[in-house]
């Protein structure tokens, strides 16, 4: 008799591959959702919703990729989990999505900080890691080709350290890590030998004993760096005003902090046409565009954002894509147009003296 030997059927030979928007919200929700979905609109149309989210809760990550590219998800406990995009959930655009720990094997407090996609038969470049203790590493993307949903270790840490984010590197770009202090560094991925995935990698910036970092970027061309600090305050500047430096020096400030401002929370890369979220630890978010915020010198204070009460502070930023079809809140809208702008040394400092405030 002869009969089909159902065992050399892949499943992923049974689904159809198509582009797929891939969307993880702040509180764990993913789905995924075919692109033409997202149908073109004319110039100035308000745009469509692409997830429904509590109010708490906000788009973290977006991208575009494949049914049957790999997504790798790496977690605060320096573990990388990865699946076929198929294996993301399919749902509509404006469903909520299904949550996370359902389709990866996470322990307790472990959460995902970052996704990579990786493009099928296309594993090639680099892996950027950065933790809260001042460790950078490098690897190679082919270090993570047999990965699958039950994780492995994608970098060791030591005590009370944890992976804050990772970022994909085509392999000679800059990378750009800030701290609590609002010192920031910005050097070559060239200085940063390649390593294995079990291994614990090199010092990013010499830091005092209570300083940490809180953000690393791999620099893209033709992005603003925002700051915030967990006062409200914040601003747009120029990549340039980012000197590159050797690793493991002390960097440079990333603008004034002080008791009014209070310390750093985020460094992001933003474009004029995307929104920025802030979210306090009361739970309150205010979400605004960011071509609201004026592009100034590196070495000032900033805006006030948002106002606090006295025990609250902002603990998280991200940005995301454009929300056009919602306004902005009409406290937002005051506390940008018609709040007092209060820069700290808002003269542009010459570059002499700038550096030599660097140095001290």
């Amino acid at each position: 008799e002869i009969t089909l030997d159902y065992s050399d059927i892949d499943i992923a030979d049974l689904i159809e591959k198509e582009d797929v928007v891939i969307s993880l919200t702040h509180l764990g929700y993913i789905k995924r959702t075919p692109v033409d979905e997202y149908r073109s609109q004319n110039r100035g149309g308000k745009g469509v919703n692409s997830h429904k989210t509590k109010e708490e809760d906000y788009i973290e990550n977006i991208f575009v990729s494949s049914t049957h590219d790999d997504i790798m998800f790496f977690t605060n406990l320096g573990r990388v989990y990865r699946i076929k995009g198929y294996e993301i959930p399919e749902a509509g655009r404006t469903a909520k999505g299904r949550a996370i720990i359902n389709l990866l094997q996470l322990s307790s407090g472990e959460k995902v900080t970052a996704t990579i996609p990786v493009k099928e038969n296309k594993g090639t470049g680099n892996l950027i890691m950065a933790t809260k203790q001042g460790l950078i590493k490098k690897t190679d993307v082919s270090e993570f080709e047999s990965i699958r949903k039950v994780g492995k270790i994608a970098i060791k840490l030591n005590d009370g350290d944890e992976l804050i984010n990772v970022e994909y590197s085509e392999g000679n770009a800059d990378i750009l890590c800030a701290s609590s202090m609002g010192k920031c560094i910005r050097f070559n991925e060239n200085d940063v030998r390649a390593m294995g995935r079990t291994a614990m990698g090199v010092k990013s910036m010499n830091l005092n004993n209570d300083d940490y970092i809180v953000d690393m970027i791999v620099i893209k061309p033709n992005y603003d760096i925002l700051t915030i600090t967990s006062n409200g305050y914040g601003k747009r500047s120029s990549e340039a005003e980012y000197r590159t430096q050797g690793r493991n020096g002390k960097g440079v400030m990333a603008g004034v902090f002080n008791d009014k401002t209070g310390r750093l929370v985020n460094l992001k890369q933003v474009l004029p046409t995307e929104d920025i979220i802030l979210v306090t630890n009361n739970g309150t978010l205010i979400r605004m565009h960011a071509d609201t915020i004026s592009v100034i010198g590196r070495n000032t204070q900033g805006v006030r954002f948002i106002k606090l009460n006295n025990s609250e502070q902002v603990v998280s930023v991200a940005t995301s894509e454009r929300e056009n079809d919602e306004e902005i809140s009409e406290e937002t809208e005051e506390n940008l147009t018609n709040e007092e702008i209060e820069y700290a040394n808002l003269e542009t400092p010459t570059e002499e003296n700038a550096d030599k405030k660097d140095d001290e």
